[in-house]
């Protein structure tokens, strides 16, 4: 999907100035949020910026400070389910 954004001509120069490529800045920017509202994971980020490896793309979000949201019950709930495949 192309998506088409106007700007009025003095703003966009002055974000041209500071973010050289700004259409990959408002992508990137676009990501962050729908990542951390839960609405993509990382795996369509990395997609989506057409990063070439996971690390890139947790880098990508380290950098960013946007943390997976993981409880310590998510936690709880996955030692479980190892423990109970290496009992197997």
């Amino acid at each position: 999907m192309q998506i088409t954004i106007e700007l009025p001509e003095e703003i966009g120069h002055k974000l041209q100035q500071t973010w050289e490529n700004l259409p990959q800045k408002l992508l990137e920017s676009l990501a962050l949020e729908a990542y951390r509202k839960g609405m993509i994971t990382s795996a369509q980020i990395q997609t989506m910026l057409k990063f070439s490896s996971r690390w890139q793309t947790e880098q990508f979000l380290k950098e960013n400070q946007a943390y997976l949201d993981y409880t310590e019950e998510d936690l709880a709930n996955d030692l479980e389910t190892l423990n109970q495949l290496l009992s197997e």
